[in-house]
């Protein structure tokens, strides 16, 4: 073999060793985000949530195939009903959603944007007729009103001195409930059923 004809199959060699390995860094992303996004358009995601879990932040989404997928988020994440938007915690489980999702540098799922598509009628923890409440995690609470976001659906109350409340509106809340937070002026005192989500947030069930 010729000095000419060595030097050319080394070089066919290391092309194709190149090749390969191209192949390989460049098809890890899209065939791992292919398998996991399906036939969905896109980097979105849709499913049905199973859970949120707010300890390790992530959702828990169901596809219509049967797979489960967890999809990071954090206090970025924004999630849209009806032409608002909501914190994540306002998911239920039964919800239809849409996400919008990227790979992290975990190799994981992160989503920044979640559309509603359907909401769950769900019960859990809802308002009897007669004004009680179905579910120990309901509370009782009353304060004076100190400022009210209505563009993004929320209200602090103080509720005791030097205690203040954050109290987000859900996004399947009722139309009664809906006026009721749009007349609110700072300096009104109101009485509600809500939810805590965390020591100062509260999410509203229902006003009375």
């Amino acid at each position: 073999m010729t000095l000419v004809q060595q030097t050319t199959r080394r070089a066919a060699a290391m092309l194709a060793f190149l090749a390969i390995g191209a192949c390989s860094s460049t098809g890890g992303l899209g065939s791992v985000l292919g398998s996991v996004l399906g036939q969905q358009s896109g980097n979105q995601v849709s499913g049905t949530v199973r859970r949120v879990d707010t300890r390790s932040q992530t959702i828990q989404l169901q596809q219509s195939n049967g797979q489960n997928i967890y999809l990071q988020f954090d206090n970025q994440t924004q999630v849209a009903y009806q032409n608002r938007t909501y914190p994540v915690t306002s998911l239920e489980s039964g919800d239809q959603i849409t996400a919008r999702v990227q790979q992290n540098n975990n190799g994981g799922y992160y989503t920044d944007y979640v559309q509603v598509d359907q909401s769950v009628n769900n019960t859990n923890g809802s308002i009897g007729t007669n004004g009680s409440t179905t579910s120990n995690n309901v509370q009782t609470l009353q304060g004076t009103v100190r400022q009210v976001d209505r563009n993004n659906g929320w209200f602090t109350v103080e509720t005791g001195p030097n205690v203040l409340i954050t109290v987000s509106l859900p996004y399947n809340v009722s139309r009664t409930d809906s006026d009721r937070f749009q007349n609110l002026r700072n300096g009104d005192f109101v009485r509600f059923y809500g939810t805590y989500v965390n020591q100062s947030r509260v999410e509203l069930r229902q006003f009375y």
